[in-house]
């Protein structure tokens, strides 16, 4: 397969609907795209309707091309990431690995406009998180909850309004930044430095207000952004987490028992925001970003500094902070429920306190007037197909 080849066929797939996410090339299966959270095959062509090793090695090699690096990446640790662009149509982030002695592709298309804090319904609490002169904040998430976009709205937002100079650390770049009123500098892992520790490293060097990190990953680079919070700098960061607890205790257990405690004060005394997303199927079509939120304050530091209990939990703290814009999962479930953004099943689903859930539910109506009422029909975000490419369709 050429990059011709392999450009007419992302074309095809792309056309065939708007909302494909993610495309799935591995061995024994058909071709699979993402649609709506769902993975769905791509049926009615002939030469993709069960990919065989040879096919996903020759796409894999298509899109590597004669980049020594990814290759040499790719056979000594088994994956590589990277980027793909099909010219005027779309920019993805792709993921090469090995599996059971075969090739598989990930590619996740890139959102075609920068994301803003409006354009992904992020809270006010960002904005003034944007304005912060120092500490630490952190978006936590699993793979494809959509973390990427939320620091390049951050980003997008300090580079509109503060007159800084702002360095980012990505694996791979996936928004291209103008300079604003900010002065951005994106440098991308492989390209411009070799990980994440060595090229904050330097990033202090170059005179930063403002360091973003996409992807923590270990117990270097994470010293690294305590001190760089801990002396004057914002450093904005993703984490693979699936909750504010969790997240909190992995970026402790990054480090050693012996190491733990100090390292509880360090997160104790820098820490601003930690925010954690998911994305839920929303009505009409779509997902929506249900996130949890919290902050810092004298009774979180207390839950850092001790761990927590049955009687003190993060969970908690964020329940009765609203005010403060923080909230849980379940509290951002109801709110989008009450909305009529996604169906009560949904939230339901999700819910980490179901029993918390029903009460916000029932709260939420009473202060609509609207007690046991059934939820909104109102529909967002609903667009009517369009015509299937030839050759192609997406079956469930």
């Amino acid at each position: 397969m050429h990059s011709p080849d392999l450009d007419q066929l992302l074309t095809t797939i792309l056309e065939s609907h708007p909302g494909i996410f993610d495309i799935v090339f591995v061995a024994g299966r058909p071709l699979q795209a993402e649609l709506e959270g769902e993975l769905r095959t791509v049926v009615g062509h002939a030469a993709v309707r069960e990919l065989t090793p040879y096919n996903t090695e020759r796409i894999a090699l298509t899109i590597l091309g004669d980049n020594q690096r990814l290759l040499r990446e790719l056979l000594q640790h088994g994956t590589c990431d990277c980027t793909y662009q099909v010219a005027g149509r779309a920019r993805f982030r792709v993921n090469i690995f090995r599996q059971r002695g075969q090739y598989g592709v990930v590619m996740r298309r890139a959102q075609s406009e920068m994301p803003t804090l409006d354009s992904l319904g992020l809270p006010a609490i960002f904005s003034q998180t944007a304005k912060l002169p120092h500490g630490l904040v952190v978006v936590a998430g699993a793979t494809g909850t959509g973390k990427t976009a939320t620091l390049s709205a951050l980003v997008d937002e300090i580079n509109a309004t503060r007159a800084v100079h702002v360095v980012t650390l990505e694996d791979p770049v996936e928004f291209i930044h103008p300079h604003r009123k900010g002065t951005i500098t994106q440098r991308e892992l492989g390209t411009d430095f070799a990980d994440f520790a060595g090229g904050l490293r330097a990033a202090l060097r170059q005179a930063p207000k403002v360091v973003v990190i996409t992807e923590l990953n270990d117990r270097a680079t994470l010293d690294l952004a305590l001190t760089a919070a801990e002396t004057g700098h914002l450093v904005i960061l993703a984490l693979r987490a699936h909750d504010v607890a969790q997240a909190i205790d992995r970026m402790i257990n990054f480090f050693e028992p012996s190491e733990q405690s100090r390292t509880r004060l360090r997160l104790m005394e820098t820490l601003r925001l930690l925010a954690t997303q998911r994305l839920v199927p929303r009505v009409g079509g779509g997902r929506e970003l249900i996130q949890e939120i919290l902050g810092n304050n004298l009774r979180v530091r207390e839950v850092i500094t001790l761990g927590e209990t049955e009687d003190r939990s993060y969970y908690e703290i964020m329940e009765t902070h609203a005010s403060a814009g923080w909230c849980t999962f379940d509290q951002s479930l109801a709110k989008a429920h009450l909305e009529g953004k996604i169906t009560e099943e949904t939230a339901t689903l999700y819910a980490t306190n179901r029993n918390r859930l029903t009460r916000y539910f029932d709260e939420g109506s009473k202060h609509l007037g609207r007690d046991k009422e059934p939820a909104l029909s109102l529909r967002l975000d609903a667009v009517p197909p369009k015509p299937v490419a030839a050759g192609l369709r997406l079956s469930a």
